[in-house]
């Protein structure tokens, strides 16, 4: 017995079958090549009609788990994706159901899959209380209390935290806390802050502004560069914050940093330890261990594939 696990992202699609205790028997993985709208529908239904076609008596697979990189609208079955054009109301769920063969599918937020997969297979794993604050090109958080995932259509959606003051208007789109700390937060303030630097000549000068990325920002910053410095000590302060507040409110045991920013910024876990000790409840942050994912790029894989099982009772 098996189960399919699937993790949509803004660009790229990845499955991988599991078996009841965590092993993956086979993985595929693709890019979305700017297909948008009912053209991304169509490749994971393609996906899935590989697999199911052509498994073997040990890939039979009992049940469909996906990850979807928004708002998973459980009551409809509907999907907002951010990154992906026509899907602010997506019909995932009845689309892959028509194509399932009767096998159970069930479709969660990649937040809540990031911290799932951690429980199952990762630095969570034996945890009751834990968070999984993913900082990418946008910002989330999977909460686990009490042993079970925080749920709700938008729960998680940490990028709209109010770490600054006054309000700006640019932050509507997408909230604060995204707005200066995502990845694409990371190369927003990159060029804000290049217009403070008359003088500057450095590596990120080699780029026109709209062409600067988060990943720009983290090489310039391994040479020394003064803009990128001052950058990720603006984010380092934001993500030192953004820890406090989740320590002081849900006391977790673990907060787990991951996402493709954490990546290079693991380097910065105990500056932001330190950031978070100026502002969060003391006892609170005695009590929490922040580390990276163990998981990396497939927490959302494996939470995937925690969901397909827990749809059975096998988890």
């Amino acid at each position: 017995m098996a189960v399919l696990g699937i993790d949509l992202g803004g660009t790229k699609l990845s499955l991988a079958i599991f078996t009841e205790d965590g092993k993956i028997l086979r993985r595929e993985s693709t890019t979305l090549d700017r297909r948008k709208g009912k053209e991304v529908g169509h490749l994971i239904i393609n996906e899935i009609e590989k697999i199911l076609t052509s498994h073997d008596k040990q890939e039979y697979i009992q049940s469909i788990g996906i990850a979807v990189p928004g708002i998973s609208r459980h009551e409809t079955g509907t999907v907002w994706a951010p990154n992906i054009s026509g899907w602010e109301d997506y019909p995932l769920l009845e689309e892959v159901k028509q194509f399932a063969r009767q096998i159970p599918v069930i479709i969660d937020s990649d937040r809540a899959c990031y911290i799932s997969g951690e429980l199952w297979k990762g630095n969570a794993q034996g945890c009751k209380d834990a968070i999984f604050l993913a900082v990418g090109t946008g910002i989330g958080a999977g909460i686990l209390i009490n042993g079970e995932i925080l749920r709700g259509d938008i729960s998680g959606a940490v990028g709209w935290m109010a770490l600054d003051r006054p309000f700006d208007e640019k932050y509507i789109s997408c909230g604060c806390f995204e707005y200066n700390a995502s990845g694409e937060g990371i190369a927003r303030v990159a060029r804000e802050f290049l217009l403070r630097y008359s003088e500057y000549n450095g590596e990120l000068k080699k780029k026109l502004p709209a062409e600067i990325t988060a990943h720009d920002v983290f090489q310039a910053y391994e040479r020394n560069d003064i803009v990128a410095k001052a950058v990720l000590e603006h984010c380092i302060c934001f993500w030192g914050m953004a820890v406090a507040n989740l320590v002081s409110i849900f006391n977790p045991e673990k907060i787990i940093l991951g996402g493709g920013v954490f990546g290079p910024a693991i380097q910065f876990i105990s500056v932001i330890r330190d950031e978070a000790i100026k502002w969060a409840q003391p006892i609170s942050m005695s009590q929490v261990e922040l580390i990276s994912s163990k998981l990396g790029s497939d927490a959302g894989l494996y939470g995937a594939g925690f969901l397909a099982l827990k749809e059975l009772n096998l988890v």
